[in-house]
């Protein structure tokens, strides 16, 4: 499924040629500005003044300020490099890249928005040929500048927030939508819901998602089996034993990710409990687990495949308005039964 909102007005980049002619100086006393070298101060003005008007990047690979050979390289940011997830993101984007004869560089933003926009505004000025960006933060509207310019972005896993851009994304309110769904067929009518932060737009989507089937089933969701703001494993353990404690504990959970789901997994087990279990993502040694679960499963390979032939299109010279694709979910019986 792809959607296609209106491009906004593409223009080339800044040149040092183009500062020198707004600045009404030579070449290269832009290039002496620019690579800090002796140069008198009025003159210095006159080309920060161009610089900033203009909002030209200085290259700081040297090889692109003597010609306008691509760096052939493009950056890649994550969230954590550690997690199975984003480590197969990364692998298929440089075997892609090294495909195009394209090296990728890749950083973690580690979750922090303040972070995640150093990096890219750090990308940017070293003028890399395009952008995979896993966001973290909840406004892109920086990278709008260069974005006008021509520096080819794309999103995966979740949406640009104040920006237009590609994006690739998974069907998270299809996907929940299913799991949920899959429990209430089994017969449960009291459900835990362990979510993580409410702001970030795949949770959103996956909430909608297991509401829509609550209701579609005509069930009366109950606010005090929802828990949202987890992050680590044992802050969902904690979640799960809250509310096995209750007087009408829940007798199924839907999980938003998979770090949700192997907490959910620790406390079910240290509690010998056989609550039903839905978890979105699959996770490696699944299949291994001392009890039957569900995953809401994808293709991690195609979305970041997908991802990223988009953006060598991009940096290709396609100009075509940017799209959103939705990558499909499936249910998978994990687990030992």
């Amino acid at each position: 499924m792809t959607q296609t909102p209106t491009r906004p007005t593409v223009r080339r980049r800044p040149t040092m040629v183009d500062v020198a002619r707004r600045a009404d100086v030579s070449l290269k006393t832009v290039s002496r500005v620019v690579n800090d070298e002796p140069v008198g101060q009025e003159l210095v003005g006159r080309v920060l003044a161009a610089i900033a008007e203009l909002g030209f990047r200085r290259n700081d690979i040297a090889r692109n300020l003597r010609s306008r050979q691509l760096n052939a390289t493009v950056g890649l940011l994550i969230e954590e490099i550690a997690n199975p997830f984003y480590a197969t993101i990364a692998s298929v984007a440089a075997e892609i890249a090294a495909a195009h004869g394209t090296m990728l560089i890749t950083a973690s933003s580690e979750e922090d928005p303040e972070r995640e926009r150093a990096l890219l505004q750090d990308f940017t000025q070293r003028r890399v040929d395009g952008l995979l960006v896993v966001p973290a933060g909840l406004d892109h509207s920086f990278l709008r500048r260069e974005v006008e310019l021509g520096m080819p972005v794309v999103f995966l896993d979740r949406p640009p927030q104040g920006l237009q851009a590609d994006a690739v994304l998974l069907d998270n309110r299809g996907g929940s939508h299913a799991g949920v769904s899959a429990l209430l067929d089994e017969g449960h009518r009291r459900v835990g819901l362990l979510l993580g932060a409410p702001s970030v737009p795949t949770m959103r989507e996956r909430l909608a998602g297991a509401r829509a089937a609550l209701d579609a089933a005509g069930v009366e969701p109950d606010e005090s089996l929802i828990r949202e703001r987890l992050i680590a494993p044992e802050e969902a353990g904690r979640a799960v034993a809250a509310l096995l404690d209750l007087p009408e504990p829940p007798t199924a959970f839907f999980c938003a990710n998979n770090r949700l789901t192997v907490g959910a997994l620790q406390e079910l087990h240290r509690r010998g409990s056989d609550a039903a279990l839905v978890g979105f993502d699959d996770f490696e040694l699944a299949h291994l687990m001392p009890r039957p679960l569900t995953v809401v499963a994808y293709d991690t390979r195609e979305l970041a495949r997908v991802a990223t032939e988009r953006l060598f299109q991009r940096v290709a010279g396609d100009d075509t308005p940017p799209s959103t694709t939705v990558l499909p979910t499936r249910l998978l019986k994990r687990g030992l039964s």
